[in-house]
Formats: structure tokens, C-alpha cells, sequence
């Protein structure tokens, strides 16, 4: 029997009614899209159904695009983000990168340009989906080089063995080395584990890397970003909720501690989470039960918490910011993530996937880092760790009209540093 392709699911942020009749006639013949004007909608949509691309407008009530697409970034990493602007603004462009936008459209926009873009953008969703592209610092040992190159990617026969710490990329002298096997020696141990790290040094990925080699590596890992929901939506999502709790919630929501059971949470930027919530996850935790937000029924779960935070927890405690009691169930093991600027020797083997990565998004055919741009490039101190790294490449990739990538595309910054 003939069954109608099913349609790659949009979400449109766009506050202006005009516009959106305009995405309808443009996009609703090829695409499923739901159209909201505001932040609270948007989430909503993105919890209910499995959306592939979000288009959203440079200008949202009571924010903007950018930061809005900053916190689906973490949230969804897996979403394609494109941004509607009013005119062509390099700066934006620039600080576009913060939230990995694929691309900008500028109004007045062409309905047939719009339609290729988004197609293309459900296509890098799909790469995404079937492990053609690899997780930012994902994919085999790079050997270092004065002139970096490309080398074609093996084909993953086992989707989880990406998660693995030896397909971590790093050098053979990278600090990472001796952490990786601390982590790994007590991955198989079933006690909570705090991880600190600066923002931007990849401590999602080692949290999926515990879980891999855990012996809860087949049940599920469930990833969920606690500084980008207000308390009401942490709690929905977290521990679900009943039809009528709340308006919007038009049917029972199953949380994510519930759909983990048996598996591992990761909760990141745990230090962000207020004081209030503080005592529901302890309380959950101690008690190894949830209640659904608005419910009666108590939910036994079985699950192993993994936490990540920027924040100095004991400092917090002192300030009064973070519970002790919350603290110790939560640090069973503590690890640290040197920052970039401390593993210098890794930066032009995670350039070299930044850009294989790259090639594939924006169309590109960059081979090669000079060696004066290599020099820039192991010299800046990058605060921003991997994340501006990935920016600066991307960047420079956007730009370039060349398959190599000199010194002097290079931003300002990095120039600078002599």
C-alpha cells in the first residue's frame, strides 16, 4: 500500500501575522509547520513534537532570535536554527555563531530561496540523525602536523561507540588522557558524578561517554539543560505532568527522570537551578520517587544522575545558593575539565573535525591549516573554549574563498595575541 512520505516538522517564531501567512503559502505544501509568536509557545512545541528546523524572526517579545536560539541550542543541539533578519548585518552574523546558526535569510526573502534552504536544513538534520556528522569533538585521533589535512571518515559500524572515550578527539599528550582513564576506571560504578568545567569544554560529551561505559549503557540517556527553563517548565519536564495542570497542558506529559528509568540523567548547568527546585530534586532523589506536576500518584525511578556545572558548588553552598544535602547526593565522584587553554596540543586535531563538519554544512571543500594561522590558533587563549573555537572556524570557513584556511583570515583577536 502507498503510504504519503511523512513532512519534516518547521517551527516559525515570528510574531508578525503577515509574515506567517506568508511562511504558510511558501512552506506548508512540503513542510508540517507550526507557527507560534512567543517563547512559552515555542518551548511547548519543541516538548510535544520532534521538530527538525526552527526558523525564528531577529526580534521575539521580551527577547531576541539569537538568544532564544542560544538556549534551543542547548536544549536541542540536534535542531537546525535559521534566523530571519530585516537587513544584512555582519555583527549579527558574527554573534549568530554563538547560537550555531545555519543560516541567515534577509527580508524581503524569496519563497523559492526559502524553501531550498529549509530543505537543505532538514537534509543536515538527517546527517545528523544517521551519524554522518560527528558530535563537535567526536571522531578518530588526529596525529599531529605542521600543515593539518583531512582524512575521509571512517564509517561507524556501532552509532554508541562515538560516545566511547577513545574516539575523543585529542592528542597523544593531551591532558585529557589521564582524566579519560580516571573516568572510565569508575564509569562502571553505579554513584552519581559531578563534573566541573568551564562553559564550552565539552562536558556533555564526557557525560555521554560515563554512560557508555556504564553497565546502564543500554537503558537511556536523558539530557536536560537546567539553566534554560524557569522552575514550572523544569519541574514539567523533569517529572511530567497530568492533563489540566496547567494551561497548555492538554494531555499527561511523561518527565524525563520517568523515561530514563533504569538509565542515566544528565543535568547540566546544575548550579543554576533555584533554591526551590533544589529541594524537589533532593527530595526525588533521596526518595528515588517522583509525583507528576499536578498529580497524586507516586512514580518509583531507577536512574543515575550525571551533573555538570561552571560553578564552584562549595562556593555556592557558602553563599547560600546551593544546598550541602543536595550538593553530597550529587558528588558521589567530582572530576574537572581542563579548560582549552590548558591542552593547547588538542586544538588543531578539534579544528580538523570542526572543519570536516563544516565542509558539509556550508558547502565547503577546506583541506588545510597554515602554519602561521596553526600558530594563531594554539597561541589564543580561547575563554570560550571548544565552542568559540568552533565559532572562530566557522567563521573564518563562511569567508573564505579559499580551500585553506590562512593566518590572515583570522579574526583580530586571535592576531593580537603575539
Amino acid at each position: 500500500m502507498y503510504r504519503k512520505p511523512v513532512k519534516a516538522k518547521i517551527l516559525i517564531v515570528d510574531g508578525h501575522k503577515s509574515d506567517r501567512d506568508l511562511y504558510a503559502v511558501a512552506l506548508g505544501q512540503n513542510f508540517k509547520c507550526y507557527f507560534v509568536d512567543s517563547i512559552q509557545d515555542a518551548w511547548e512545541i519543541l516538548y510535544e513534537y520532534p521538530i527538525q528546523v526552527i526558523i525564528a524572526d531577529e526580534v521575539i517579545e521580551k527577547t531576541t532570535g539569537v538568544d532564544f536560539l542560544i538556549q534551543v541550542q542547548k536544549q536541542y543541539p540536534e535542531v537546525v536554527r535559521l534566523m530571519i533578519a530585516d537587513f544584512e548585518n555582519m555583527q549579527l552574523c558574527v554573534l549568530g555563531n554563538t547560537a550555531g546558526i545555519y543560516q541567515f535569510l534577509y527580508k524581503p526573502w524569496r519563497p523559492d530561496n526559502l524553501r531550498l534552504i529549509v530543505g537543505n536544513a532538514v537534509k543536515i538534520f538527517n546527517l545528523q540523525d544517521k551519524n554522518k556528522i560527528a558530535p563537535l569533538e567526536f571522531k578518530g585521533n588526529l596525529s599531529k602536523r605542521t600543515t593539518a589535512t583531512i582524512k575521509p571518515a571512517k564509517k561507524q559500524k556501532d552509532s554508541c561507540k562515538k560516545y566511547a572515550f577513545d574516539q575523543l578527539v585529542r592528542s597523544e599528550k593531551s591532558p585529557l588522557n589521564g582524566l579519560c582513564a580516571d573516568i572510565q576506571k569508575f564509569s562502571n560504578y553505579d554513584i552519581p558524578v559531578l563534573i566541573y568545567g568551564e562553559s564550552g569544554t565539552g562536558k556533555e560529551l564526557f557525560a555521554r561517554a560515563i554512560h557508555h561505559y556504564s553497565a546502564r549503557a543500554s537503558k537511556p540517556l536523558i539530557i536536560e539543560n537546567c539553566a534554560a527553563l524557569p522552575d514550572d517548565l523544569l519541574e514539567s519536564e523533569l517529572f511530567g505532568h497530568v492533563k489540566g495542570a496547567f494551561t497548555g497542558a492538554y494531555n499527561d506529559k511523561t518527565g524525563l527522570l520517568e523515561r530514563a528509568n533504569g538509565g542515566t540523567v544528565f543535568l547540566d548547568e546544575i548550579g543554576d537551578i533555584s533554591p526551590a527546585f533544589q529541594v524537589k530534586l533532593l527530595r526525588a532523589l533521596q526518595e528515588k520517587t517522583i509525583r507528576k506536576l499536578g498529580g497524586n500518584r507516586y512514580i518509583s525511578i531507577d536512574i543515575r544522575v550525571i551533573s555538570a556545572t561552571n560553578k564552584n558548588l562549595k562556593e555556592e553552598i557558602k553563599a547560600n545558593n546551593f544546598r550541602e544535602d543536595l550538593f553530597y547526593r550529587l558528588a558521589g565522584m567530582e572530576f574537572k575539565i581542563p579548560p582549552l587553554r590548558e591542552r593547547k596540543e588538542d586544538i588543531l586535531p578539534i579544528c580538523m573535525n570542526i572543519i570536516k563538519q563544516g565542509n558539509l554544512l556550508f558547502d565547503k571543500h577546506i583541506s588545510e591549516v597554515d602554519n602561521n594561522a596553526k600558530k594563531a590558533l594554539e597561541r589564543y587563549p580561547w575563554p570560550g573554549n571548544v565552542r568559540e573555537l568552533q565559532n572562530e572556524i566557522q567563521r573564518t570557513m563562511v569567508l573564505s574563498e579559499s580551500d585553506i584556511i590562512t593566518y590572515v583570515s583570522l579574526s583580530a583577536k586571535l592576531k593580537e595575541k603575539k
